[in-house]
């Protein structure tokens, strides 16, 4: 495991609290920049929610995202993550939508197999339209958002970069995407085809990881903010990295120590060390003082106003804003440790090597979504399945498999608790697998639930959100996480965030971490 040069400097330009990959993409190029850095990860080894765990003897899964397909491309290349052991187990991988009772229908970027004509020609031309919407937006990603209420001309200037790339669109398409861009995901899908399953497939992306339903305000929204991710993420397509998610954040590591940057592991931060009315670096659980010219945090909005700073820093409407961030996550994950292939009824081995999507349609996922309103985990939830082990052997001992899963909705709060509804609720989601994978019951060695609640005290994530907060109208673009600290700077000068809980949000992209790097280089001066 890479760790710094442990106390071998006590003062550094920047100190990054955090080593997922924001943390890790952001003290890269801070280091490339020639700022001293320090990384400080609480956790025994660097990757966050995106590390790969061993969950029973033998089979290892990546804990929480498990599936690569929002990076940036050429942050892969400026990084040069290849020379620094990232390789792939799979790439370009296939999506599934599976069907009781029916085929599963094999979903492309601008083809469907098992689709009516009618369907298959809509599918083309919505896939076409919605790339090109998703071409236009994702240049927003890379920049940082414009704030609201000022006259400054780069505030302008950026505002004006956002109307103009959708400007390029041409009449037809603007206006077509300014009609949609506020619409519920169900509306738009029903207005567009008949399949159900279809609907259901391209509905579930809306959501997956999201406190929405389909037919919740916005969902359009975050469907378009994922397919701008994705589409600068280049023609890779959905990919796992060899090693599982953990892999990738080692290789990050790695880049990050080439660089020049140190990195302390098992170094939990107690606080937030302020002098002067800045930040002047950190103080450790164990006590020890490191300082710093700034700081940059990829925890979340909370814990690090919060917690690590305290409200007493920070002015009281500040700290409201701050305390009403809908933060409580709805997703959890499930990982199986099987003793044999996993056989989905109809899915052939190729398609195994993709991802498989139980949402069979758009009133199934809202019917999931309903018992998460009353605190309630959904009887027949919905899930993104991927089997690991058919791409990487090394995952599980030979012969067997990991079956990891998404799962929603698992409310943070459970109304029982989930002391007494964890059993509970693995087995509606067991249930569910074996309606559509005969006789997987029979094959299970080992099963592992995490619930938001556990990714907040394994990840130290508060109210466990895979993505630090909800992708909404009032907590997107110039006003994320909040107003007063959109653009990666904070109210507490010194003070920067990095985090999924920033702009433009969650997901394994980096990009937040990079998007700080290039603010905390153009604004905080160097040590002396």
């Amino acid at each position: 495991m890479i760790v710094a040069a442990s106390g071998a400097a006590s003062a550094y330009d920047c100190i990054v609290i955090g080593g997922g990959h924001n943390g890790l993409v952001c003290a890269a190029t801070l280091s490339k920049g020639g700022r001293s850095v320090l990384l400080l990860e609480a956790a025994a080894e660097v990757g966050g929610a995106a590390l790969t765990r061993e969950f029973a003897p033998g089979f290892r899964v990546s804990a929480g995202a498990h599936l690569l397909h929002l990076m940036p491309a050429d942050l892969l290349r400026d990084l040069q993550l290849n020379s620094h052991g990232l390789e792939w187990a799979a790439q370009g991988m296939s999506s599934t939508a599976l069907v009781p009772d029916a085929p599963p229908l094999l979903l492309g970027h601008e083809s469907a197999a098992g689709l009516s004509s009618t369907d298959a020609q809509a599918y083309s031309a919505y896939s076409a339209r919605m790339r090109r919407f998703a071409a236009a937006l994702a240049p927003v990603f890379s920049r940082v958002p414009p704030r609201l209420g000022t006259s400054g001309w780069a505030d302008r200037l950026s505002l004006l970069r956002i109307g103009w790339e959708i400007r390029k669109l041409g009449r037809r398409d603007m206006r077509e995407l300014l009609r949609i861009g506020g619409m519920n995901v169900y509306d738009l899908l029903e207005e567009n085809f008949e399949s159900a399953a279809l609907k259901g497939a391209l509905g579930f992306d809306a959501v997956l990881g999201a406190n929405f339903g389909p037919r919740s305000p916005g969902t359009v929204l975050t469907l378009l903010y994922r397919l701008a991710a994705e589409y600068g993420a280049g023609d890779a397509g959905m990919s796992q990295p060899k090693g599982g998610m953990g892999a990738l954040c080692n290789a990050l590591a790695k880049a990050a120590s080439a660089a020049g940057a140190a990195i302390r592991t098992g170094a939990p931060v107690a606080s937030i060390l302020v002098e002067g009315d800045r930040a002047a670096g950190v103080v450790l659980e164990s006590g020890e003082t490191l300082r710093a010219h700034c700081v940059i945090s990829s925890a979340d909005p909370k814990t690090t106003f919060l917690e690590l700073l305290g409200a007493r820093h920070l002015d009281t409407g500040f700290v409201r804003r701050v305390n009403h961030i809908r933060s409580r996550g709805l997703a959890a994950k499930l990982h199986l440790a099987l003793n044999r292939t996993p056989v989905f009824r109809g899915v052939a081995e190729a398609s195994l090597r993709g991802r498989l999507l139980i949402a069979p349609s758009l009133q199934h996922i809202e019917h999931a979504y309903n018992h998460a309103k009353y605190g309630e985990y959904s009887a027949a939830p919905v899930m993104e399945i991927t089997v690991p082990t058919v791409n990487d052997p090394a995952l599980a001992p030979a012969g067997q498999h990991v079956l990891s899963a998404v799962v929603q909705y698992a409310p943070y709060a459970l109304k029982a608790g989930w002391e007494a509804g964890r059993q509970g609720f693995l087995d509606a989601a067991l249930d569910t697998l074996e309606r559509f994978a005969p006789g997987l019951r029979g094959t299970v060695v080992a099963a592992e639930v995490s619930t938001p609640a556990d990714m907040e005290r394994e990840f130290r994530t508060s109210g466990g959100h895979w993505h630090h907060g909800d992708l909404a109208f009032d907590q997107i673009l110039m006003v994320r996480p909040v107003p007063g600290a959109a653009q990666y700077q904070t109210p507490m000068a010194g003070l920067f965030l990095c985090g999924a809980g920033c702009h433009p949000g969650g997901g394994v992209m980096g990009i937040a971490g990079r998007n700080a790097a290039r603010e905390v280089l153009k604004h905080a001066v160097k040590s002396p």
